[in-house]
């Protein structure tokens, strides 16, 4: 298990060791694009995510799983690639692009490879607490990555803290080969007995997890809840906007961003203990973030971004939490093409937040806009009881 948790959260890591996630913002500001021209490829982003979202999972369901993985890193490695060769707006779009095929393409097969492999091992109460160290990592990767490029910008501009971060994604591409490849819930013999095509499978898997989650009113809830969630998360592409607009220097918004990268590595870090938190709890800690976050916006300097980053780190929490009640619920034949149900809501969803933000930018300030884009979570708290699934105790399975 040791072995297993090591090789997943090196995989997980190291795929967010990237410099650029601090400064792309701005690399996009200082090249002549506004408040409504970046979130018009953060909207570009999510809808090519959730457009390829449940199309690969239900390949993931079919195919080999690091195959997919494997695509996805050489995706994202042409599209910081492209940024850095094309540096202007359709040059960054097509970057978006090809990153946004690349996340749809992780999302729904890492968590399922994951998942399956526990679960050959009797072990799938261990997913929340190997997801959560994996989380935990992904997020102390950002944090040092996003505190390395400020070094990396006084040294060599956009340029090497660019490159640097293309050098990163060829790593781990090659850590895809660590992972295991534990059997699909559909063992590959019995598939090959009835002689079926890849294409017959893939659609057979597409159907699987399109109907389990429109009969299964429990894994319904389940998805919605993990997708909102999973939402929330996509107000961190302004953060360094938002530390810009408060006063800081370029250098120093690094610095700002990295303390919310903190809060997340503490959320995710913990969510093997809060996996079992009711759907009360889960309610409060998602209302209590929300205000955080708020607050923190609104505040600003090195203060505001503690507080952001404490709610920031709270909602992670639950997400993580919410995902994977998610994986217990679900019977697990189509486990990735559920799973990218959940990324393809969240994307949409993301769509919206980018939308506020590319509207909202005509009257209110960044602080303003993060304020007031908050503000739904506290109705999702409200209803968090009646969407999140009991916690089901080890070695148990669910009833249907």
């Amino acid at each position: 298990m040791t072995s297993l948790s090591a090789r997943v959260v090196a995989y997980a890591s190291v795929r967010e060791f990237v410099p650029l996630y601090g400064l792309y913002a701005l690399l996009f500001e200082d090249h002549g694009l506004d408040t409504r021209s970046i979130s018009s490829l953060f909207v570009l982003w999510s809808v090519v995510a959730f457009v390829s979202e449940v199309p690969s999972g239900a390949w993931a369901d079919t195919v080999s799983r690091r195959g997919l993985l494997f695509g996805s890193g050489a995706l994202l490695t042409a599209a910081f690639t492209m940024w850095l060769v094309w540096p202007g707006y359709w040059g960054f779009a097509l970057g978006f692009v090809l990153w946004g095929i690349s996340e749809s393409m992780k999302s729904g097969t890492f968590e399922a490879l994951v998942y399956d492999e526990l679960a050959a091992r009797g072990c799938e109460h261990r997913y929340a607490a190997i997801m959560g160290y994996a989380n935990a990592g992904e997020m102390t990767c950002v944090f040092v990555a996003i505190l390395t490029a400020a070094p990396l910008f006084e040294l060599g501009g956009y340029a090497l803290v660019g490159w640097v971060s293309v050098a990163i994604t060829v790593v781990d591409i090659a850590l895809v080969g660590t992972l295991p490849a534990a059997p699909k819930v559909e063992e590959a013999d019995e598939i090959a007995g009835r002689g079926d095509t890849v294409l017959v499978r893939y659609m057979s898997s597409l159907r699987a997890g399109t109907s389990e989650i429109r009969t299964d009113r429990v894994v319904r809830r389940s998805v919605v809840l993990a997708a909102a969630l999973l939402a929330c998360l996509a107000f961190d592409e302004y953060f360094a906007l938002l530390a810009r607009e408060s006063g800081a220097e370029t250098g120093f918004v690094p610095v700002l961003v990295a303390l919310t990268a903190v809060g997340q590595v503490v959320g995710a870090a913990t969510a093997g203990r809060t996996a079992t938190m009711s759907g009360r709890t889960m309610g409060a800690v998602v209302i209590v973030g929300s205000a955080l976050i708020a607050g923190g916006a609104l505040a600003g300097g090195i203060a505001g971004f503690t507080a952001i980053g404490v709610g920031y780190g709270a909602l992670h929490n639950t997400a993580i939490v919410a995902e994977a009640r998610l994986q217990d619920t679900m019977s697990g034949r189509a486990r990735a093409t559920v799973s990218s149900v959940v990324g393809l809501t969240s994307e949409v969803l993301s769509v919206a937040v980018f939308a506020a933000y590319a509207i909202g930018s005509l009257w209110l300030p960044m602080a303003a806009l993060v304020a007031v884009t908050v503000l739904p979570l506290v109705g999702l708290g409200v209803v968090v009881p009646r969407l999140l699934p009991a916690a089901r105790p080890a070695g148990t399975e669910r009833e249907r």
